[in-house]
């Protein structure tokens, strides 16, 4: 059992696009967008974490077999087409990936349905930098890029791009203005190659301090034992501890969506 049998399925459709939705909870809506494979037994932990917050989880079903274990056959079934799809633009620059848009409408109808002061956004890996794109919308006050791996790191241009549009980005930094708390998190592993730390430097320069970054030693022979590939902060190389860097990165996830979107104005 993976989990996933305690969420509804629902559908949502938007721009000719009808796709899957899993919902659990009650409260303000955090959207939760899965890595590669799709929305594995590690992303439903997470996404429960955020039930017992308070909030609602929303799984948007955006490739893979949702429930389905992270492995390297799974890994592969969900890559190959998602990388063919013109949904994902996983080598250009200066573009929000066009499924961006779909998931900025999930979240306005997931604002509406559930209330609150606005949503919470986590994009991890493959769609990690979603959640940057969808903080042009207003409905989004809690927006976190977990190892952001968009467009694939192959160039050094492509390793410092965001995978958002100037017009995006212009949009983000127009509701600093707007929202003196609004605030990107960035969570990485200082030697994930799939989330260079060009692609943070970015964003600082971009978003100033508005961009909170949290990079995690994984260096060799680094004092938590963090491998040198670890990558999923969230999810699959999270070290459930008090005190290990990776759990106060996930609490510090929490804290931001119970301060924004769960504390009373």
């Amino acid at each position: 059992m993976s989990g996933l049998e305690h969420y509804e399925r629902s559908t949502f459709h938007h721009d000719a696009k009808t796709r899957d939705v899993y919902r659990r909870g009650a409260g303000p809506a955090v959207i939760v967008i899965a890595e590669m494979p799709g929305i594995t037994p590690k992303v439903i932990e997470f996404a429960d974490r955020v039930v017992e917050l308070g909030c609602t989880s929303v799984l948007p079903h955006l490739f893979g077999v949702p429930g389905a274990p992270l492995n390297a056959v799974n890994a592969m079934r969900s890559l190959g087409p998602a990388c063919i799809s013109n949904e994902f633009a996983v080598l250009a620059k200066g573009e929000t990936s066009p499924a961006v848009s779909w998931c900025r409408a999930l979240a306005a109808d997931a604002h509406r349905r559930c209330g609150g002061p606005g949503v919470g956004v986590v994009g991890m890996c493959f769609t990690g930098n979603f959640a940057l794109g969808m903080a042009a919308d207003p409905s989004v006050i809690a927006p976190v890029l977990s190892q952001p791996s968009l467009p694939f790191a192959i160039t050094p241009s492509q390793q410092r791009d965001v995978h958002a549009s100037p017009r995006d980005l212009d949009a983000v930094v127009a509701r600093f203005d707007q929202d003196p708390d609004l605030c990107v998190l960035g969570l990485r592993f200082t030697h994930d190659r799939t989330c260079p730390p060009q692609r943070f430097e970015s964003l600082r320069r971009l978003l100033g301090d508005r961009f909170v970054a949290v990079e995690i030693d994984s260096s060799p022979g680094n004092p938590h034992g963090n491998s040198r590939l670890a990558h999923s902060v969230l999810t699959e190389h999270l070290v459930d501890e008090p005190g290990h860097p990776t759990r106060d990165a996930l609490d510090q996830v929490l804290d931001l969506f119970r301060r924004r979107l769960l504390t009373p104005e």
